[in-house]
């Protein structure tokens, strides 16, 4: 998919969206195939879907969510900077921060952030576990079984609320999670958003959005 070819799917499903930010969701293909060509964070066969498998899948959590004014989010395991980036030029009153713990990864993901002019992006090479700051969310991207990822983050969420859903987990992962919620049923409550219903492509059939909250 070229980029003109995805402003005008981001036209159809965010038409409200002012061009300037819809431009440089088109501006990451070109930028992401120059640094994955440096430094392997995609895979390569991977990028021909680049568009739908990664900008769009990360932009479902903007279909969930619209983040507020000064909200600060944990992108975990962002890997090249998804669903981060993506959401960062969405919401770019919200403040978010990219960790990863390889330190490639978060080179891209800081050539990308400098060549966008993100403001509202931090990265920087970290384990979860050693973050100590509070966030409204915590977003991820399949990084591993519910039951390993939440330990990782449990006391990582701000108290008060300020969004529509509580403040907690935005997890993207595609398949069955019937067992992997029931481990974790004692500690959070879930709640599975299906992405076929927000995006047309077969790709979406199976993945899903789940918000996680501390009981």
């Amino acid at each position: 998919m070229k980029p003109s070819e995805f402003y005008s799917l981001l036209v159809e499903y965010f038409p409200d969206t002012p061009s300037s930010k819809l431009e440089k969701l088109c501006e990451l293909k070109p930028l992401y195939t120059y640094w994955n060509n440096k430094i392997n964070v995609i895979s390569r066969k991977d990028m021909d879907n680049f568009y739908i498998h990664h900008v769009l899948h990360s932009l479902s959590i903007y279909k969930l969510i619209s983040f507020q004014k000064g909200a600060t989010i944990l992108d975990v395991g962002t890997g090249g900077g998804f669903p981060g980036i993506p959401l960062a030029i969405m919401n770019d009153e919200t403040s978010f921060h990219l960790i990863d713990s390889i330190g490639k990864k978060i080179k891209v993901v800081n050539e990308i952030r400098t060549e966008l002019n993100l403001k509202n992006v931090n990265s920087k090479q970290i384990r979860a576990e050693d973050i100590n700051t509070k966030f409204d969310f915590v977003i991820s991207r399949a990084v591993s079984k519910f039951s390993t990822f939440c330990p990782w983050v449990k006391n990582k969420f701000k108290e008060k609320n300020r969004h529509k859903l509580d403040n907690g987990i935005l997890y993207l992962k595609g398949g069955d999670l019937t067992d992997e919620i029931k481990e974790i049923k004692n500690d959070y409550q879930s709640k599975c958003y299906h992405l076929h219903g927000y995006f047309k492509f077969d790709f979406f059939l199976t993945k899903q959005i789940v918000h996680l909250a501390k009981k």
